[in-house]
């Protein structure tokens, strides 16, 4: 098993309704954002997926919500844009792209900073 991940980056605002405290006025992130494949196999490269493509996948998911309000967003517009929500977003952006016969998507961790984060890994029934 191989496990082939790519970070990135995007930056956004947002507020969390019914937060109590200041969170829930408007600010703004740069989120990292972190996404692994697990491979069971590899291509006649030697690969697991292609950095390349994978990287092409995720870019599309973050250019969605790089430089938005995030709350103004469809997928949003009933839930809060919490780091939680932004993970489970991507995943479902993602993960129809990302499920062959030889990989599939395993997690997204998305970081509000350097020292805090959390890793979204779908529903592994």
């Amino acid at each position: 098993m191989f496990e082939i991940f790519i970070k990135t980056h995007f930056a956004g605002a947002h507020h969390l309704r019914d937060y109590p405290g200041d969170c829930e006025k408007p600010h703004g992130h740069n989120w990292k954002v972190e996404v692994a494949v697990r491979a069971t196999e590899l291509d006649q490269c030697g690969m697991g997926i292609d950095f390349k493509v994978l990287k092409k996948i995720v870019g599309a998911a973050v250019d969605i919500l790089d430089h938005n309000d995030l709350n103004t967003l469809p997928y949003f517009q009933d839930k809060n844009p919490s780091s939680e929500h932004i993970a489970r977003f991507i995943f479902d952006e993602i993960r129809p792209q990302l499920t062959s016969d030889r990989y599939s998507l395993y997690s997204v961790t998305v970081l509000e900073t350097d020292s805090q984060g959390l890793t979204y890994y779908g529903n592994q029934n």
